[in-house]
């Protein structure tokens, strides 16, 4: 927080229509990474010890207000207020809104909820430099500020903020530019909003004309600058965000790298969500990881796989194009087990050590003991696995009648042959085996061959039917 410990407010402006974006959906809800560009920028926030945050809609407010509340844990030690800006007439006519809502005492931080990327720590620098009682703007140099409101400085001392439709030549040669984020005691904040006026090329109520209200008050304006511009860039069409999303994932994969994964290619290798890594994990190309995912010591991730909300313990391989997703559930693959490829784990599959799941397998709701293989085209839903059982090719476990599901025991040290289908529910005792092409309807006995299957018929000499001639 602040030098002072002042009750830190944040303001978030999310109203905008975002129009180059050319989509239905509001601006701050396209996903980065997997989270909405508004969501990033509440979860950076949220860290930084607030006592409210108020965000600003406008385009889609209800929408963007429901995503906003989906978002909000039930330990959540803020709270979350909700302003409406219509019509919109500005960004200083926007942060007017949210001033009923707001303490007469405290500091407000405002953000912008389509500047996704901007860090905790660059945030806290900003309120260090407001320590309670001044204007802190955050700046950054562009190469190109086209767009941008400009800096104007006196030596060191920043005068005021011109907006480059109203900026005259000289002043658009100026690379530093307002990023769009400020901190300031609310208090002064307030006044200088009920100062603003619309008279400029525009016609709108700027929220950076409080910048000349603090120089003419003789209040201290201070500007902390970043050297980082993709923490400050916003999102206003598709090829930015795509610009953006690259921008993040490469950050992602330096510091995993940093952390010492291996990774095949960091440029093709996306986390939409929270990866956490063990010592000598690889991951080879196109992989990506969503929701909460962990990787074990040593584990292997071949190429083109979706990993998500998954426990994958040390030493395992998961194979090329293989498909995991845990959802609520979860998914767990126990050490050294073999998964792959072109396999698919669905929510509360959990897999022992050393278990096998091959090419085209789908397992669901089910858990696999030690050493339990289904190597080839089959299918396990709702099942418990004994250790040390093969589920042949072709196999699948009947579990739903139409109307319900229903479970299926399989004990330790059962062979199912080749096209079975176990019937649910069903249990198959510990080490007998299931002739192939057979259907069981009923529990099998402990070790023995349980066949369930029409009797073959040979018909000597039988004719194919032939064509009827037109």
């Amino acid at each position: 927080m602040t030098q002072k410990s002042e009750a830190l407010d944040v303001v978030i402006m999310a109203a905008g229509k975002g129009t180059r974006m050319k989509s239905q959906l509001p601006k701050v809800l396209h996903l980065l990474a997997g989270r909405a560009l508004l969501q990033h920028v509440m979860d950076t926030a949220s860290t930084l010890g607030v006592r409210s945050m108020v965000v600003i809609t406008g385009h889609g407010a209800a929408q963007v207000e429901l995503a906003c509340e989906r978002q909000i844990s039930a330990n959540t030690h803020f709270d979350l207020k909700f302003v409406r800006q219509e019509p919109q007439l500005g960004t200083g006519h926007a942060v007017q809104q949210a001033v009923p809502v707001l303490p007469d005492e405290g500091v407000t931080l405002i953000l912008n909820g389509d500047v996704p990327l901007i860090e905790a720590a660059t945030l806290q620098s900003l309120l260090q430099e407001c320590a309670g009682d001044k204007l802190a703007l955050l700046t950054v140099d562009m190469p190109d500020p086209t767009g941008y409101g400009r800096i104007l400085r006196a030596g060191d001392a920043v005068q005021a903020i011109v907006e480059h439709k109203d900026a005259t030549e000289q002043q658009r040669q100026i690379r530093e530019i307002y990023t769009g984020v400020m901190a300031l005691p609310t208090a002064k904040l307030k006044t200088w909003l009920a100062r603003l006026r619309n008279d400029n090329v525009q016609r709108e109520f700027y929220l950076t004309d409080i910048v000349k209200f603090a120089v003419a008050d003789g209040a201290p304006v201070v500007a902390c600058k970043t050297a980082d511009k993709v923490q400050v860039d916003g999102v206003n069409s598709p090829v930015q965000l795509a610009e953006l999303e690259r921008a993040y994932q490469m950050r992602q994969a330096t510091r995993f790298m940093e952390q010492g994964v291996r990774l095949a290619d960091p440029a093709r290798f996306d986390v939409r969500g929270e990866l956490v890594c063990a010592q000598d994990v690889s991951i080879d190309v196109n992989c990506i990881f969503e929701g909460r995912v962990s990787l074990g010591e040593g584990v292997r991730i071949g190429a083109n796989c979706i990993v998500a909300n998954a426990s994958i313990a040390a030493g395992a391989v998961i194979h090329p194009f293989t498909h995991i997703d845990g959802e609520k559930a979860g998914v767990s693959v126990g050490e050294g087990a073999l998964i792959g490829p072109f396999a698919r784990l669905r929510p509360g599959a959990q897999l022992g050590p050393e278990v096998h799941i091959g090419n085209f397998v789908e397992v669901k709701n089910s858990t696999l003991a030690r050493g339990a293989k289904a190597n080839h085209l089959a299918y396990l839903g709702d099942s418990i696995v004994g250790e040390r059982v093969n589920f042949g090719a072709g196999s699948i476990t009947a579990n739903y009648d139409g109307s319900n599901k229903h479970r299926t025991v399989i004990e330790a040290d059962v062979h199912v042959g080749s096209n079975c289908v176990l019937v649910a529910p069903v249990t198959l005792g510990a080490g007998g085996t299931i002739g192939g092409g057979s259907t069981i309807t009923r529990d099998t006995p402990a070790g023995a061959l349980s066949v369930a299957r029409g009797k073959q018929v040979s018909v000597a000499n039988w004719q194919r039917p032939k064509k009827s001639k037109p």
